[in-house]
């Protein structure tokens, strides 16, 4: 983070971290109180370690980054991931038309498992299919690696299609309450419109408004050339985790504390996130390697047959994308393996 990022950061969150002094102990600054939080979400020090760099109480030190990282979500939430209207749903398709080569296209789908400590009489609950206890971390974001809308905290023995299912994205979204444009023509097609989807991996359901790969068996290369623009477009959610895990490497190892704090502290990571994309952004567009292959995950959630509609809207995709208007040069290579 810049030092320009910082005062803007420090400006926004004054009045929140200033406490009055005492005759008993002047109160501690909210330069400091900053630093400490930024500290532990940067580096994943434990509470002893800070203890030592900054003479404060653990106690202490647990408070102010609690305090902080709930002050952060509550006060720059609205300013650096509100809730997108009409217009900004044509932006970020737009966005990933130019980068990914992916129509209609207003979001890339995954969630993210956050290791945390086991907490008490827990049982299996927080207990993943990777043998290890998190929380997760459901994310829509971007062609600039910006979250988007997220849900955190279900526990990690969860399958991602059911947290999706339950969050109030998925429920805004099965209710036509996410403000998406209407449908629109794909590029250069004269056939039907199209509706505006979300791209996700094979653990969510085919819909209407989420598209996700054709299974791998019996594919042709019309199906291998849409699983094939599906991942170009599924990348960013993936380069996103990878970009908040290695800039707040609080994520590296398991966050030792209640899941509740371990919440506030993913929340502020998010924020912190979206926050130096906006203000420390690079001059130039990260080049991210990506495979050539077509190649996609295991289902780890199997769902029921998808709807007719889900499937009709997978098919316009897949038609368009061997389409002239809609076909990319060097896509053939790439399924097959080849390379020029």
């Amino acid at each position: 983070m810049s030092v320009a990022a910082f005062d803007i950061l420090l400006a926004s969150l004054r009045s929140g971290l200033t406490f009055q002094d005492t005759t008993m102990r002047r109160s501690i600054s909210p330069e400091q109180r900053l630093l400490v939080t930024l500290r532990f979400l940067a580096t994943g020090n434990s509470f002893a370690s800070l203890h030592y760099e900054y003479l404060l109480g653990i106690s202490t030190i647990c408070g102010i980054v609690c305090h902080t990282c709930e002050l952060i979500w509550q006060r720059l939430r609205e300013a650096v991931m509100p809730q997108p209207k009409a217009e900004d749903w044509l932006t970020i398709a737009d966005g990933f038309y130019k980068s990914s080569q992916f129509p209609n296209c207003v979001g890339a789908l995954d969630g993210k498992h956050i290791r945390v400590k086991k907490p008490p009489h827990s049982g299996s609950q927080y207990f993943n299919f990777k043998q290890y206890f998190s929380i997760v971390l459901l994310a829509l974001v971007d062609s600039n690696y910006r979250f988007i809308i997220v849900d955190i905290g279900a526990y990690g023995s969860t399958a991602d299609a059911r947290i999706f299912c339950s969050s109030r994205m998925g429920e805004r979204l099965r209710a036509n309450q996410l403000a998406l444009p209407e449908p629109r023509r794909l590029p250069g097609s004269s056939a039907s419109a199209a509706p505006f989807v979300i791209v996700a991996d094979e653990g969510f359901a085919l819909s209407p408004h989420v598209m996700r790969a054709f299974p791998r068996r019996d594919l042709d290369d019309r199906k291998r050339i849409f699983n094939y623009r599906l991942s170009r477009g599924r990348r960013y959610v993936e380069c996103s985790f990878g970009i908040l895990s290695n800039k707040w490497r609080v994520f590296q190892s398991s966050l030792q504390m209640c899941p509740q704090n371990a919440t506030l502290v993913i929340q502020a990571c998010v924020i912190l996130h979206n926050f130096t994309r906006i203000h420390d952004a690079p001059s130039e567009p990260e080049l991210v390697p990506f495979p050539t292959t077509s190649s996609v995950g295991l289902d780890r959630n199997p769902q029921g047959r998808p709807g007719s509609a889900g499937l009709a809207v997978r098919e316009l995709f897949a038609d368009y994308f061997i389409t002239p208007e809609g076909a990319l040069s060097w896509q053939l290579n790439s399924i097959r393996g080849t390379r020029r």
